[in-house]
């Protein structure tokens, strides 16, 4: 194993880390805050300890699929254990363990939350909470590829390790070049969204801190009822947003290059968009009654829906109180997730899809045994490397599901309570039901319990198999 360029790479990390903190302490400087020192302390520390890393770059830069996800994971776990120090220095989150838990649920886009008064943070916290949901939405390691020419062909194990889906691949030849367009992308749909923010009469700052936790699927908000209290057009275009950022960002990338017909004709996407709409209208219906008039139905169905299958976990109303069949179709929603190559979580449609082809292809070839017939996907035959891969990522998921329910059930919440918990948690969403639900919070479960939540974010941001490498005991014996 490289041990020195994974350094090196965490150096690199520790240095942006330090250049994002900066933002924060601005923001203090405009509402005159004495948080900000905090976030101008930790810009200097970790920004000292990341350059003392780099200053000199290693002569050896290739690494593996190995070295790729140890770095990976371990990237994001000190990125989140740096960026937890000033929340907890500045007593805005007075316990270390909970402002690590807000922390990570930030940079992995959870939005999971022990808050129980958003509006009694600093406004620098505030921007900071939200802006860790922009920084992990894409990826912090896409990022450094997009702006530092790093090893060569090797940096393509990086990309894989830290990016959503079954595949990953390179839109243009040069890894760097592909980071670039998939951060332009992402920078300008942000751009665009806090622009049509603003011109509904959204305050700035607002503007910022909402556009940042949709771009990123994150979910924090700067009040304590989420979306509730914003007029019906910015939840609109808010909800409008959280279905674009949940789209495969090579479909974006096709209308780039003006190639229409194989944006369109993405299966992955057709599949999210039908989901989408049959959620929304299965729900509408449901609620009709409650809310009293078909818009208003429709109005929170979709957002709901559009926030759920993005896993954003923002909110327009307590679904805690809707009938369980609606709830039902939440909870569906919250395993199947956004797209692949999107900023959402969850297990993603395109697995979602080669779940129910394999379960037809099966169910073929006991009828015709002596049948051939290949599984596609986008038009094109889903190797079988991929699908062993994508069959161990579910028993993985599971497994790691069931034992964290296990662990987190000695708190002695009821079984809906810690079901959803770990589903919001696991798959990046954020509120779940009952305790947890869009109204509640997680500040009430044991110190324990936040840790497995936590290790299950993280999991669940990075594809599970990352965290799971870095705590192998294989890499221990053969680093």
């Amino acid at each position: 194993m490289n041990k020195r360029f994974i350094l090196y790479l965490l150096g690199c990390i520790l240095c942006f880390e330090a250049a994002f903190l900066v933002l924060p302490w601005i923001v203090s400087l405009i509402y005159k805050e004495a948080q900000g020192w905090a976030y101008l302390c930790c810009a200097v520390i970790l920004g000292v300890s990341g350059g003392t890393i780099v200053y000199k770059k290693p002569k050896n830069t290739v690494f593996y699929a190995r070295d790729g996800f140890v770095a990976v994971a371990l990237s994001w776990v000190v990125l989140s254990i740096a960026g937890a120090l000033p929340l907890w220095l500045c007593k805005d989150i007075p316990s270390y363990v909970d402002a690590l838990f807000e922390t990570i649920s930030g940079f992995t886009t959870t939005g999971a939350s022990i808050l129980t008064n958003v509006e009694g943070l600093a406004n620098c916290s505030l921007f900071w909470r939200s802006f860790t949901h922009w920084v992990g939405g894409m990826g912090v390691l896409v990022f450094i590829l997009a702006v530092l020419p790093l090893a060569g062909g090797y940096n393509m194990h990086l990309m894989r390790a830290e990016s959503p889906g079954i595949t990953v691949g390179k839109l243009v030849p040069r890894i760097r070049s592909t980071a670039m367009i998939l951060y332009g992308i992402y920078l300008a749909m942000t751009i665009v969204e806090i622009v049509l923010l603003l011109i509904t009469g959204m305050p700035l700052f607002h503007a910022l801190t909402l556009s940042f936790g949709t771009a990123g699927t994150g979910g924090f908000g700067v009040l304590n009822d989420s979306i509730a209290s914003y007029p019906v057009i910015q939840q609109a275009i808010i909800t409008v947003f959280m279905i674009l950022f949940g789209v495969n960002f090579n479909a974006y990338y096709f209308m780039l290059i003006r190639k229409w017909k194989q944006a369109f004709e993405m299966e992955e996407v057709r599949a999210y968009f039908l989901i989408i709409t049959a959620a929304i209208v299965l729900i509408t219906l449901n609620t009709m009654r409650m809310f009293g008039d078909v818009f208003a139905a429709f109005h929170h169905a979709a957002f709901q829906v559009g926030s759920i299958i993005t896993t954003t976990g923002y909110a327009t109303a307590d679904f805690n109180q809707w009938p369980e069949f609606s709830k039902a179709i939440l909870v569906v929603l919250m395993f199947i997730g956004a797209c692949a190559g999107s900023t959402g979580g969850g297990m993603k449609v395109s697995r979602v899809l080669l779940y129910v082809k394999s379960v037809i292809r099966e169910i073929e070839h006991f009828i015709h045994p002596r049948s051939v017939k290949a599984i596609r996907l986008e038009n094109r035959p889903v190797d079988q490397q991929a699908i062993r891969t994508t069959k161990v990522y579910l028993a993985a998921y599971f497994l790691i599901f069931f034992v964290s329910m296990l662990i987190v059930s000695l708190d002695n919440f009821d079984f809906t309570t810690n079901f959803t918990a770990i589903a919001a948690t696991l798959n990046n969403i954020g509120p779940g039901l009952n305790v947890v639900g869009p109204t509640g919070n997680f500040s009430a479960f044991s110190a324990l319990s936040k840790f497995v939540m936590m290790f299950d974010m993280l999991a669940g941001r990075l594809e599970i198999f990352p965290m799971l490498v870095l705590f192998s005991p294989l890499v221990r014996k053969n680093s």
